[in-house]
């Protein structure tokens, strides 16, 4: 499956983004998709995870109550809306998919990978 990711972009702290990630290739309801983000230094960290059919949502404890993942399998688009945006927040974020929910996870990895969206949050 093919990962388009979008809607990085320039925010000022307390501020909200939401990125999209277009899907082609296969059937993308058959794929638990998910966030992840890389800030300049750090290693890759998961954000979050949902199942197939939009259930089994999965967040790691920095985003819990700002973030929410969301898709849309008519339109094979996966969503993650940001509020509450923190500096700590700035990374470039990528989409991910795998056939396998448990990979999606703190640690974890997937088959599938978008090109990444840069998001900077100001202070």
């Amino acid at each position: 499956v093919q990962l388009q990711a979008s809607g990085g972009g320039l925010v000022q702290a307390g501020g909200s983004l939401r990125l999209s990630c277009a899907a082609s290739g296969r059937t993308f309801s058959n794929y638990a998709t998910g966030w992840f983000r890389q800030a300049p230094g750090k290693e890759r960290e998961f954000v979050a995870r949902i199942g197939g059919s939009g259930g089994s949502t999965y967040y790691t404890d920095s985003v819990k109550g700002r973030f929410t993942i969301s898709r849309d399998n008519a339109k094979n688009t996966l969503y993650l809306q940001m509020n509450s945006l923190k500096p700590e927040d700035t990374a470039v974020y990528y989409c991910a998919a795998d056939s396998r929910l448990f990979r999606l996870r703190i640690g974890g990895s997937a088959d599938y990978w978008g090109q990444g969206t840069q998001v900077t949050v100001s202070s």
